[in-house]
């Protein structure tokens, strides 16, 4: 079966993956510029998903939200959280674990990315269009504030995730 948008988000994932692997090559001196591409590359492709693809998925499902859904935007809530702090070695672990499993669940056969494929078949062209045209989301600085980094693994406990467990 032909699928397009399973391939545009896959491609964009091994894009992400690749930009974050170079960036974070040693742990203890990140490329910024490559650091920063990844971030803007990863919260391009988490607004992508939740301002286009899971809203026309959802509509397509007569407006009742796919059963991934919920986990999947934990996630995406967790990783944007994460997107804020300075990316420590701690910090990069954690990333990299939480990416592995949510490309899974997205990217597995029956996954949300199948899903999304089946429910939104007849609008294909008009999706990847959008999806195409989608600007980058803007970033501030990284914010050095324990609060911030506390704000961050409050994000990853709500996805299911313990920062503290996963750097170890």
């Amino acid at each position: 079966m032909n699928k397009p948008l399973y391939n545009f988000f896959t491609a964009d994932h091994r894009r992400i993956e690749s930009l974050f692997d170079k960036a974070t090559e040693n742990p203890n001196e990140i490329d910024v510029e490559l650091y920063h591409q990844f971030r803007t590359g990863l919260l391009k492709h988490i607004k992508m998903e939740e301002k286009i693809l899971f809203p026309a998925a959802q509509k397509a499902n007569n407006n009742v939200p796919l059963p991934l859904q919920p986990k999947l935007r934990l996630d995406h809530g967790a990783l944007t959280a994460l997107m804020v702090v300075p990316p420590t070695p701690d910090v990069i672990k954690v990333i990299r674990h939480i990416m592995e499993k949510h490309d899974l669940l997205e990217e597995e056969p029956g996954g949300m990315y199948d899903v999304c494929e089946k429910l939104t078949e007849a609008e294909t062209q008009n999706l990847l269009e959008q999806l195409q045209n989608t600007t980058e989301v803007p970033v501030h600085p990284h914010n050095k504030a324990d609060f911030a980094l506390q704000a961050a693994k409050n994000a990853l406990s709500r996805a299911g995730f313990d920062f503290d467990l996963i750097a170890k």
